[in-house]
């Protein structure tokens, strides 16, 4: 490559050869920024608008500027802006061209800016406006899960701890505990976008600017509340990044569990779930399968999250003050964490919306088959004034004498009941029934019916009016 100056690089004529073509490659960030041109054209235009008004350029002048640019949006709508490696960047990309409609005065618009704060300004402003789309996907998966919990108030699904068979639970309790995982992550995203949305235009490359610039006029325009106090952590923090890539694992991790839930309940050995044609697959060997596609996929995902986040985590830990090319790294993993977080929502909220139905009798046999009513026993005798160490020794007995001769506690006859202890009545089998034993769980947040129907009606207020 030859020599090259100032009007066909984005560096200055201290350069006076241009780059081997293996390192114009490796060093160029066009072929994925570029997804941050319409971002990159609004904080050109507020910058442009504020240099106007604050005579650093005249008006007439910034109104050329915005012009241009706006033609610039246009030929990108069109599909007629097609930079290429030669740019190097999305902002050289906007940059030349301007000048090629504008001549010299396209030359002005980098004034009192940096790439450096112009690159912190288009992540801020694409993140932000997807954290605001992931809030729908997010609330119409609670919807799904919703919509499931309120018809299953009164269907009993077996609850598990270490994967053992515990207590029974109302199905919709379960199903709620998902709702209120991504309320959390809801709310989550929104405290980032606080963090997000603090403005670092006008920091320049590192020490700010001598120009009489208004970067409060920027940052009002183009929707942020606050700028930077510090020119130097305006261009270098990356925390807001990896800040999000974190509350982005959290609902991957959230969309794992499901997923993992769902899987086991398709298998054959659970049965508790049917899947939909709509939402699953066949084996290319097996004709009689049907695969549980979608939570595997998502399930799989969670890792590609997970690494993004680490490698975020890693490009920051030993960068000094201020800027380095090591940033150039935030975009794609912010963006893939992005694409991916949005696809398995989507997916998962089709899922349960129309691709799987509930084998209620095959659950509620499962709850009638097991010992998940064992504490119910001890619940019954700490009533009747027996200390609940003494009672779950002895209900331990009952249960391994059981499992010896293959009885379930409700087939025990009341003698052999009141053998055991004298404080147990008749009224000992409709305290273990397991519809009983779920309902009695009064307490608030607990799995009776009651409690659910309230966060059932709670729930319905929150997710069907917004």
């Amino acid at each position: 490559m030859g020599a090259t100056n100032s009007e066909g690089t984005s560096w200055s004529n201290r350069f006076e050869q241009g780059l081997h073509p293996a390192i114009e490659r490796f060093n160029a960030s066009i072929g994925f920024d570029i997804a941050l041109l319409q971002q990159d054209l609004d904080g050109s235009v507020a910058h442009a608008r504020m240099l106007g008004r604050c005579g650093l350029i005249s008006e007439a002048e910034s109104e050329q500027l915005i012009a241009g640019l706006e033609t610039v949006r246009q030929e990108a709508a069109a599909g007629s802006f097609l930079p290429g490696l030669e740019c190097e960047d999305v902002h050289f990309a906007v940059e030349r061209r301007l000048i090629e409609l504008l001549g010299p005065l396209g030359k002005k618009l980098h004034t009192g800016r940096s790439r450096n704060d112009q690159v912190g300004t288009d992540i801020r402003l694409w993140l932000r406006q997807r954290i605001d789309g992931l809030e729908p996907s997010l609330q119409r998966l609670q919807r799904a899960l919703f919509q499931l919990a309120d018809g299953h108030l009164h269907t009993l699904i077996p609850g598990y701890t270490h994967l053992q068979r515990a207590q029974p639970l109302s199905l919709a309790h379960h199903l709620l505990a998902y709702v209120e995982m991504l309320e959390r992550d809801r709310l989550r995203l929104l405290d980032v976008r606080k963090r997000v949305n603090i403005c670092p235009l006008g920091a320049a490359a590192l020490a700010g600017t001598p120009l009489a610039i208004d970067r409060r006029q920027t940052a009002a325009e183009l929707g942020f509340e606050s700028i930077y106090a510090n020119s130097l952590d305006a261009v270098s923090d990356r925390d807001f990044a990896v800040e999000f890539s974190a509350a982005a694992a959290l609902v991957m991790a959230h969309l794992s569990r499901l997923s993992e839930e769902v899987i086991f309940w398709a298998s054959e050995e659970f049965g508790f779930v049917h899947l939909t044609d709509r939402c699953a697959t066949g084996s290319s060997l097996m004709p009689q399968k049907k695969n549980p596609d979608v939570p595997e996929l998502v399930r799989g995902k969670c890792g590609r999250v997970f690494g993004h986040l680490q490698g975020l985590l890693t490009m920051i830990k030993g960068l000094p003050l201020a800027y380095n090319k090591d940033f150039q790294e935030d975009k794609e993993a912010l963006f893939d964490t992005v694409r991916t977080t949005e696809a398995c929502l989507e997916a998962m909220a089709i899922l349960l919306e129309e691709g799987i139905s509930f084998r209620v009798d095959r659950m509620e046999r499962a709850v009638a088959s097991d010992f998940s009513n064992a504490t119910d026993v001890a619940d019954y005798l700490v009533n009747k004034g027996v200390p609940f160490r003494e009672a779950y020794q002895l209900v331990g007995g009952l249960v391994k004498t059981c499992l010896e001769e293959g009885l379930l506690l409700a087939e025990l006859p009341l003698e052999r009941w009141q053998s055991l202890h004298p404080a147990f009545e008749q009224s000992i089998y409709a305290a273990i029934a397991h519809r009983e034993v779920v309902a009695a769980r009064v307490s608030e947040g607990g799995t009776g019916f009651t409690q659910v129907q309230g966060q059932l009606n709670h729930w319905r207020n929150v997710l069907m009016c917004s």
